[in-house]
């Protein structure tokens, strides 16, 4: 029996479709559900002998209170409860952190002259989508093959249409240049449609159109174009040799596999496009509900991103309601969209193919975690740290002659980088260019908020040297932190010349810790100097991209202020209508015609205005 938690009336709730949310000590929501009926559902978390599930105590020992909304289908519930979590971010829920970023390529066909684009995005907007594939730098890698095949245009229409001649692609015979009228409409249609084949995985219509193709203008004595023809098939037929093909049947499939091992589960998603595995993403889940629940959570969670939507998911498990997350992923690709759990057959082999791979990823991702706690550990002893660094912040100053001063501040979690915890701080009470009341700045605001939200790091790095520490060193003490948060300061390699002046060595990074007038040196190329030199390099990365930003808003907003017509109303206006300063930049004229109350002579003005001041 469950002594710890509280007591509920459940005949006060509905037995009706709805959403539930579960809330702990100051009204912190912990988890969002969805049921069909939702008396039955909490009476599973409340029974008194339990449901079995071993996980579910340890979420209702913090439960405080519980909230429902009762909506007319299962539907509505299905929607809303993906909201409130998308709101939210309850604990309890799934939340989804990626191995890696994944890129897709887009193509418009309904465009006269459609070309291709990498991008990292799925959007709704009628394009076509190809992918996902796990390396950006591979597939553009296949594009440049692509492009001595099928030689789509590059660049936009507009901008090449202004060229005196067509581009260097076209002379090197990667662009067909339609800008210039080098190709009809029908012709460039010929080459999307092989390109589309071939992203599609449909080689083998390509080569026979190529094939067709060389025959005819070998039969008509164009021997360069035959010849011409004759090495793209050899370069497509070469392609399908190197790659490492399955033929798991038509289609196009993500397919799920489940490994659970203690209070873990890895999920693994393959890729199936066309019968061929193109790539999978795997995911670390902290196992606190049923693993129905869960994979359920995840689909709704994962496909409400902007994601490929395949013909087929194929499930390791069965689901409480597959005809609802089916008919909602259906409308949300515009197809229909089938929710398999196999049994037998080809498909249930690809979902112990899956298997295998959650199986491999949690055996890697338990022996890098491994190795990144030895790393901590080593930390730990060099430094003198008062505990195991398991949340490491790195902070820096960027400004430009005292101009535009921003902070920024790069974070560690168990050793890998926490990019959605990383900060930006425009300094607010520091005139000019000085570093160290900046910095002071920053830290105050960081563990003042750190401390009312209970959430502060281990060890602080600052990138600095003596100087820096002793900033470092004051604002903890000024908050009684010194015996609860380490403080070192990574100061840049100094460069060793010869008796001529000339570098002839260039030293190890060198890490200062307050007390300690001797830097703290690791071996060259060891793994604890690699990670916090990736968390130095990547503060100082984000804190010049955030005063890149400033810069070019202000040089932007400075630029409106001298277009003559143009005062603070009218600003306010473009603004709100385009949403951005970058946006305004980018406007056509008769994007600029459309802003309300902007006249024709005034739209002409501000355009030849921003065109002309950005050549």
């Amino acid at each position: 029996m469950l002594g710890s938690m509280i007591d509920i009336d459940l005949s006060k709730y509905p037995a009706t479709s709805g959403v539930y949310q579960m809330f702990g000590v100051d009204d912190e929501i912990l988890y969002v559900g969805k049921a069909k009926q939702l008396r039955n559902r909490l009476r599973s978390y409340f029974s008194a002998a339990g449901d079995g599930r071993a996980q579910i105590p340890l979420l209702m020992e913090k439960v405080q209170r519980v909230e429902v909304i009762v909506t007319d289908t299962e539907k509505e519930a299905l929607l809303l409860e993906n909201t409130l979590i998308k709101k939210h971010r309850p604990r309890y829920n799934i939340d989804l952190r990626d191995d890696k970023t994944y890129v897709s390529v887009r193509i418009d066909l309904r465009e006269e002259f459609p070309a291709l684009q990498v991008v990292r995005q799925v959007e709704n907007d009628g394009a076509s989508y190809f992918g996902p594939y796990s390396s950006a730098g591979a597939i553009r890698q296949t594009l440049k093959e692509i492009y001595r095949i099928f030689p789509l245009r590059h660049s936009s229409i507009e901008r090449c249409s202004k060229r005196g001649r067509p581009c260097l692609f076209h002379q090197i015979g990667h662009c067909s240049a339609p800008c210039h009228g080098k190709i009809s409409a029908a012709d460039y249609r010929v080459l999307v449609t092989g390109v589309v084949d071939l992203l599609d995985g449909r080689e083998s219509q390509v080569i026979r159109l190529l094939q067709e193709q060389m025959q005819t203008a070998s039969v008509d004595m164009r021997f360069e174009d035959a010849a011409r023809l004759r090495d793209q098939i050899g370069s497509i037929e070469k392609s399908i040799e190197k790659q490492k093909v399955t033929d798991h049947g038509g289609g196009n499939q993500d397919v799920i596999g489940l490994h659970r091992e203690g209070g873990e589960v890895e999920l693994a998603l393959l890729f199936i496009r066309h019968g061929k595995l193109i790539g999978r993403r795997c995911y670390p889940l902290q196992w606190t509900l049923d693993l129905p629940e869960l994979l359920s959570g995840f689909l709704q969670e994962y496909y409400s991103r902007s994601v490929i939507l395949p013909d087929q998911l194929l499930l390791p498990l069965a689901l409480e309601t597959p005809e609802l997350l089916a008919e909602w992923l259906s409308e949300k690709r515009g197809r229909k969209v089938s929710l398999l759990t196999p049994q037998r057959g080809e498909k249930k082999r690809l979902c112990l193919l899956a298997q295998r791979n959650a199986e491999e990823s949690f055996r890697q991702r338990g022996s890098r975690r491994d190795a990144r706690e030895r790393v901590l550990e080593e930390l730990q002893a060099k430094f003198q740290l008062p505990q195991l660094p398991g949340r490491i912040e790195c902070f820096d100053i960027s400004n430009v002659q005292g101009a535009h001063s921003v902070g920024s501040m790069a974070v560690l979690i168990a050793g890998e980088p926490a990019s959605a915890e990383y900060r930006r701080f425009k300094i607010k009470t520091v005139v000019g260019a000085d570093d160290y009341a900046s910095l002071a700045e920053v830290l105050r605001r960081r563990l003042r908020r750190g401390i009312e939200e209970q959430n502060l790091p281990q060890m602080i790095l600052i990138d600095g040297g003596k100087g820096q520490l002793g900033i470092l060193s004051e604002v903890l003490a000024e908050f009684s932190l010194s015996g609860q948060i380490g403080a070192v300061g990574i100061a840049k390699s100094r460069v060793i010349a010869n008796v001529r002046g000339k570098a002839v060595e260039r030293s190890e990074e060198r890490f200062f810790i307050p007390g300690r007038k001797n830097p703290v040196s690791f071996r060259n190329g060891s793994a604890p100097l690699f990670l916090l030199e990736r968390l130095r390099d990547e503060a100082h990365r984000f804190a010049i991209v955030y005063h890149r930003k400033l810069r070019s808003k202000e040089s932007l907003r400075s630029t409106l202020e001298n277009i003559p017509g143009v005062g603070p109303a009218r600003r306010k206006a473009l603004l709100k209508h385009f949403g951005s300063l970058k946006q305004v930049r980018a406007a056509s004229l008769e994007d600029l015609q459309q802003v309300p109350g902007l006249s024709l002579s005034l739209a002409e003005l501000i355009y030849q205005f921003l065109h002309r001041s950005s050549q």
